[in-house]
């Protein structure tokens, strides 16, 4: 259904850094760094698309974050959600939900909510059994 999402952001070394510190966590790997441009994206290994990708904005305005929009990465089990939500934290971004059970979205839906450095809001969810 995507082939890719782009994620606006106005210190590109910082995004970095926690991008790739939380998406290493889901088991994502960087395609590709052009430092020129200042844009980076990650793949599920061995899969072309979707891209996860983060740079600053095209127009050269800055970044800023949008309300009632979340972006949501799934997590193949309870405890990597858990561990992307700490390395999120560890890494800058501000608790907007911890991890635990949201049966009011189905009675295995188990997701944690964070705002990135630029305030952007995201989701790590799993909808497996424990």
């Amino acid at each position: 259904m995507l082939s890719h999402v782009f994620i606006g952001v106005n210190d590109f070394e910082r995004a970095f850094a926690f991008y790739s510190a939380v998406l290493g966590e889901l088991g994502l790997t960087l395609k590709f760094r052009e430092d020129e441009r200042l844009w980076a994206g990650w793949m599920t290994p061995g899969v072309a698309r979707p891209l996860f990708l983060v740079g600053k904005p095209f127009d050269g305005a800055p970044a800023v974050a949008g309300n009632g929009h979340m972006i949501a990465l799934l997590a193949a089990d309870r405890a990597s959600v858990d561990r992307v939500h700490a390395t999120a934290l560890a890494h800058g971004a501000t608790c907007d939900g911890p991890p635990g059970l949201r049966p009011e979205y189905h009675a295995n839906y188990y997701g944690a909510y964070f705002r990135d450095i630029d305030g952007n809001k995201l989701c790590v969810c799993c909808h497996d059994p424990a």
